[in-house]
């Protein structure tokens, strides 16, 4: 019998001479040949043999090809016994059942240049990562410089060819101006206006940023809100200044003549100011409602500036509880001897205090409602632990209860901004509403302590109120839920007899926004043809039959 090790017939049938043999066989590349040979046992028949143990297996039969995979196994999996034997006798330690495999047949690597596991190396795409990550993850430029980085990224691909900063720099750059492109052609393909909001940071240097941050809705009803500026100023209260940075803002973006509303925290800017601020956008934005709806205060600045002056004006006691609650977790001997008197009293309170951080006023919030439900285990705590020597009087724990049960209302408030992903425009009027009534009743309260904690955040709180409440209502009686019913009780409970003054403003202002919309799509119904003519005669009939009136669509 002739056995081939290297080579076989492409087709068995085929009786031909040498020469023609020789073009029509193939090299076998499988590494399981170094275990196998095959033999030819009959016609169109061709059989493999293990060269360890010499059983066979079937590998060709007609036209019908076997493969290589039962003979992989045969020896992968140790059902040679040749091979299970010289395993065992071998000096290679064994782990539980398992099979060392140092001999057994592997795949034979490939060697291709520029390829990594078959995925091919790419310096461009690699530079644009790495651009990518320093921007991102606000990493130095000069990190690809270092050597420890260096020799990792070599270490995960020998081709990679570090850059100098300046090509660094330069893609970060690219990169920039790549995105800023991406934004200004989503921006001028928007059908509707724009909305900005200034954010102002401050630092320990006394330097002010000020954010400019647009928030608009795209063709697909997705809305962004990306930040479109950040300017360094040291004077945040000067005229000029805030006014060139807005409108450089607007330049850029091509926004001029987009503008909508624009909305601030007031507390960095005079009245002066603003004013002048509302009259220059107004030369070439389109005036809504008298520009009414530039310069709105924003609202999470308002609430975190009433709960701060609210813990401001109780410091003293807020002080007192910080401290009792430090000691407490300060070791874990006083934790233990608390949790004892805790469950000797039967506190049902199942509240975990912890310490405040006092730059958020929320954690303040938490940490003195847990140490409310836990008062009278302070109130005793000094009789097991002698050491303690803050307890707080009952009257201290009662104004702390009464700051609690408002600072609640301004947490609520604010929980609407984080509630969802993006909280539409009419959540926020029965919100709002409900602060007002609440800290009116409280303001003028018969209980001198309530009234004297209250009176200056409802002053605050009330100016805000009166300049946002027509774009409040505004959105609420665009819900088809609601309408103007909502608004006309809420203004009734509010305004009381002068509600009627208010309640005709907003359905003034409606008709105005209408008209306003209704003449933007002019333009467009002119360039539609008989579509747009249909549009048209559709608005035309429903403004002669609705809005004269005034009591159809609002109601």
């Amino acid at each position: 019998m002739a056995y081939e090790t290297c080579i076989i017939p492409e087709n068995n049938n085929d009786k031909a001479d040498s020469g023609t043999q020789s073009n029509k066989r193939k090299r076998k590349k499988s590494i399981v040949w170094e275990y196998f040979t095959v033999e030819t046992v009959g016609a169109g028949c061709t059989r493999a043999y293990c060269n360890q143990c010499k059983k066979s297996f079937s590998y060709i039969t007609d036209s019908k090809l076997a493969g290589t995979s039962h003979l992989k196994r045969h020896i992968s999996l140790g059902i040679c016994q040749v091979i299970r034997q010289k395993n065992q006798q071998s000096s290679y330690p064994k782990t539980g059942d398992s099979q060392d495999t140092a001999n057994l047949p592997k795949k034979r690597p490939r060697a291709t240049p520029g390829f990594c596991n078959g995925i091919s190396f790419d310096q461009e795409r690699c530079n644009h990562d790495l651009a990518k990550m320093i921007i991102l993850h606000d990493y130095p430029l000069h990190i690809v410089k270092h050597q420890g980085f260096i020799d990792f990224v070599r270490t995960l691909q020998p081709q990679f060819n570090p850059q100098c900063l300046n090509s660094v720099e330069g893609d970060c750059v690219s990169m920039y101006l790549r995105e800023k492109q991406n934004l200004l052609n989503l921006i001028n393909g928007i059908p509707g206006r724009v909305n900005l909001t200034l954010d102002f940071w401050t630092s320990n240097q006394a330097t002010v940023y000020v954010f400019v941050r647009g928030h608009f809705i795209d063709g697909d009803w997705n809305l962004h809100h990306p930040i479109l500026n950040v300017v360094m100023s040291q004077f945040p209260d000067s005229d000029d200044h805030l006014n060139q940075t807005i409108l450089t803002c607007l330049s850029d973006w091509n926004l001029e003549g987009r503008l909508f509303t624009l909305a601030l925290d007031k507390s960095f800017a005079s009245e002066t100011v603003m004013g002048n601020l509302r009259g220059l956008l107004s030369v070439k934005n389109p005036v809504i409602l008298n520009g009414q709806l530039f310069n709105q205060n924003c609202y999470a600045r308002v609430l975190s500036r009433l709960a701060v002056d609210a813990l401001q004006t109780m410091r003293g006691t807020i002080i007192k509880v910080r401290e009792s609650v430090k000691y407490v977790k300060s070791s874990e001997s006083h934790e233990v001897k608390f949790v004892e008197l805790k469950q000797q009293l039967q506190v049902p309170s199942m509240m975990n205090f912890l310490i405040d951080d006092q730059c958020k006023w929320d954690t303040t919030y938490h940490m003195l409602v847990a140490a409310c439900e836990l008062k009278e285990v302070f109130a005793c705590f000094d009789t097991i632990d002698p050491d303690y020597t803050m307890p707080l009087t009952l009257d201290d724990w009662k104004q702390v209860e009464t700051l609690c049960t408002y600072l609640k209302y301004f947490y609520d408030a604010a929980s609407i901004l984080t509630a969802q992903p993006y909280p539409t425009a009419n959540l926020f009027f029965p919100e709002v509403s409900r602060l007002q009534v609440e800290l009116t009743h409280a303001a003028f309260s018969q209980d001198p302590f309530l009234s004297s904690l209250i009176l200056p955040l409802h002053k605050n709180f009330d100016q805000y109120w009166r300049e946002s409440c027509l774009i409040l209502a505004i959105a609420v009686a665009m819900d088809p839920r609601h309408k103007m019913k909502l608004v006309e009780s809420t203004f009734s409970k509010i305004f009381g007899e002068n509600a009627e003054a208010w309640i005709r403003i907003v359905e003034d202002s409606l008709r105005e926004l209408f008209i306003e919309y209704n003449t933007q799509m002019l333009p467009f119904t002119e360039t539609n043809g008989d579509e747009g003519d249909e549009i048209m005669l559709k608005t035309e009939a429903y403004q002669e039959g609705s809005l004269d009136d005034g009591t159809g669509f609002f109601r």
